[in-house]
């Protein structure tokens, strides 16, 4: 087994405890209170799925990156509903229940319309037929490592609530080692990588940032507080989902580099902004 597959295994392995995880933490009351929400739902799927991706398209043109990089790039901007959304709403003052509510329902879809969207989009960024990703099979992929898992755990919440507030806090500590270890992992291996970063590059990643949190403010109905909700579910990509489509599609190459890099680089600018956030507001309802 060489390093790369090490790493295919480790990552998935990782979604698969972290989704059962954020389940354990979420009823059916939780997600139905938003669902119920169609106009929330409908700006939430516009932010997420067409103004985020459309944003890494354009920016990709416009900085010309090369076929690989922009593939990691579009991999993460397909991918929303990361688990750090509810409580870095919750650092802003936030609507944590509309965070929460949106995270999951995101991370459901994504498992579908994430393939979709890369099929579509890898290819017209790529001067390489080699670069078209199979949707069906990162469809099966995520069904079984994130939607199954994700609704096991809200199953064992919403039945057997004394059980899942048992396993919710060593799951929770366990995504944590599990994250550190993947992302540790990659880093080392793809440190020469890495290197070669250039400031022109943290320039485009910076503009993806605030293109998603303007989709999100702006997308995020009446209220401040969801509007910050929405703001940190559309900013903060799922970069668990990213790195298994990422290692198993792009194994050794600057596409498993560039995800990382941007889901890193999002996760701190988003915790940034919510800390700024949360200073200068009172707590919304």
């Amino acid at each position: 087994m060489n390093m790369d597959q090490l790493i295919n295994i480790l990552v998935t392995i990782t979604l698969v405890e972290m989704m059962a995880a954020i389940g354990l933490g979420v009823t059916f009351g939780d997600l139905v209170e938003v669902a119920w929400n169609w106009r929330l739902l409908a700006q939430a799927a516009a932010a997420n799925y067409i103004c985020v991706p459309a944003a890494a398209v354009g920016l990709l043109v416009l900085f010309r990156a090369n076929s690989m990089v922009a593939a990691g790039f579009l991999i993460l901007a397909a991918c929303p509903g990361a688990p750090f959304g509810p409580p870095f709403t919750a650092i802003a003052r936030g609507n944590v229940a509309v965070s929460v509510g949106l995270m999951v329902i995101l991370a459901g879809s994504s498992a579908i319309l994430a393939p979709l969207l890369l099929y579509l989009l890898i290819p017209l960024l790529s001067e390489s037929e080699s670069l078209a990703v199979e949707g069906t099979r990162i469809a099966g992929t995520l069904f079984v490592t994130q939607l199954v898992p994700l609704c096991v755990g809200v199953a064992v919440r919403q039945w057997r609530p004394l059980l899942a507030d048992r396993l919710k806090e060593p799951a929770n500590q366990l995504s944590k080692v599990l994250n550190l270890v993947a992302i540790g992992l990659i880093l080392v291996v793809h440190f020469d990588l890495l290197t070669e970063i250039r400031l022109r590059a943290f320039v485009g990643m910076l503009a993806l940032l605030i293109a998603s949190w303007a989709a999100g403010w702006l997308l995020g109905g009446p209220g401040t507080g969801n509007r910050k909700a929405m703001t940190l579910t559309t900013s903060l990509r799922n970069v668990g989902v990213g790195l298994v489509i990422a290692t198993g599609a792009f194994a050794s190459t600057a596409a498993v580099t560039a995800t990382l890099v941007y889901g890193l680089f999002e996760v701190v600018g988003s915790l940034l902004l919510a800390v700024a956030w949360g200073r200068r507001a009172p707590a919304a309802n």
